[in-house]
């Protein structure tokens, strides 16, 4: 985790400043909306200089950092980004060698997932909930469109998924954004709390807030019927504050969700339900592929690790 050390560091190498406090509720590249202590907002260019700090960050700046900021006129300049608690980072999509940081300083994170129209698959959830371990970020699993699940074949695609992430360790939690389904749940997750919203296009993430709050208004897009792939309605990520307490992150839906710099020593570290019986191997350095007396292996042999989850960890150790 050479990276995320390493830009730890340079996000605390900061200009000390007499500002206005804020917050960094949306960031669009040149501009970023920050909310003051009042709830006003102002529009904020960054100082020149954070560019210029060799960060392999496509973002020196996102939504939940506090920042300080000077006035001019009715806009602003940000002059001090101060230390954040936490972050989340992906790969740049388009460029390999840079990271995107997607947000800062949040009390939790859901990965919102569907088992229809379209998939999720278990793979795209286990790499969000092994980033999420690897930062210290609380998650949940959020199955959205319950709804469209009466068929028996779905149902017991929902009861697996859900009976996958409970023994890895996690909660989770059924929706329906259309029938309202779970949202008092949802509700009580998210109150008082700042919370990452992340998943693929089309899995409802902005209709559930929608659900939980209608004045938030989100923009929602349809699935398309030939791909069952839904359209991106957010295009960057974005804060905003719930009527009930707390506040949300809602985020790009993304298609691929990329890994930053982890060893393979250490991946296991982030899959709990692995991580906890791996003390039972037989060799401390254990990769858990097919060294002999791996308890791991055999955990899965006896389905008390999930093939599924076993088989995102492997996916991920080939990829590093």
């Amino acid at each position: 985790m050479k990276l995320i050390i390493a830009l730890a560091k340079q996000v605390s190498l900061r200009w000390m400043s007499n500002g206005i406090l804020g917050k960094i509720v949306r960031s669009t590249g040149s501009w970023s909306t920050v909310r003051l202590s009042d709830g006003s907002f102002v529009e904020c260019r960054l100082r020149g200089q954070f560019r210029k700090q060799g960060m392999r960050s496509t973002n020196p700046v996102a939504v939940g950092d506090n920042v300080s900021i000077e006035m001019e006129d009715e806009t602003g300049v940000i002059t001090e980004i101060h230390d954040r608690s936490n972050y989340i980072i992906r790969k740049s999509v388009n460029l390999s060698k840079e990271v995107h940081v997607i947000a800062a300083n949040m009390d939790q994170a859901i990965v919102v997932a569907t088992v229809a129209k379209p998939r999720t698959s278990y793979g795209f959830i286990d790499r969000f909930l092994c980033v999420a371990e690897a930062y210290g970020i609380k998650a949940t699993v959020v199955l959205n469109k319950m709804d469209l699940t009466d068929s028996d074949k779905l149902r017991k695609l929902t009861d697996e998924y859900i009976k996958t992430y409970i023994n890895a360790g996690y909660t989770v939690i059924q929706t329906s954004a259309v029938s309202g389904f779970g949202i008092d749940k949802l509700q009580q997750l998210l109150k008082k709390k700042t919370t990452l919203v992340f998943g693929h296009s089309g899995v409802g993430k902005s209709s559930l807030l929608n659900a939980l709050q209608a004045d938030l208004d989100l923009r929602t897009g349809e699935i398309s019927e030939v791909h069952s792939k839904g359209t991106h309605t957010t295009t960057f990520a974005e804060m905003f504050e719930l009527d009930f307490g707390g506040f949300v992150i809602d985020t790009p839906g993304v298609k691929e969700f990329g890994m930053v710099d982890m060893t393979k020593e250490e991946l296991y570290h982030y899959f709990p339900d692995i991580f906890n019986i791996s003390s039972q191997c037989k060799f401390g350095n254990c990769l858990h592929v097919n060294e002999p007396g791996c308890a791991v292996k055999r955990a899965v042999d006896t389905a008390e690790i999930s093939e599924s989850r076993y088989s995102s960890y492997i996916s991920i150790l080939e990829s590093l």
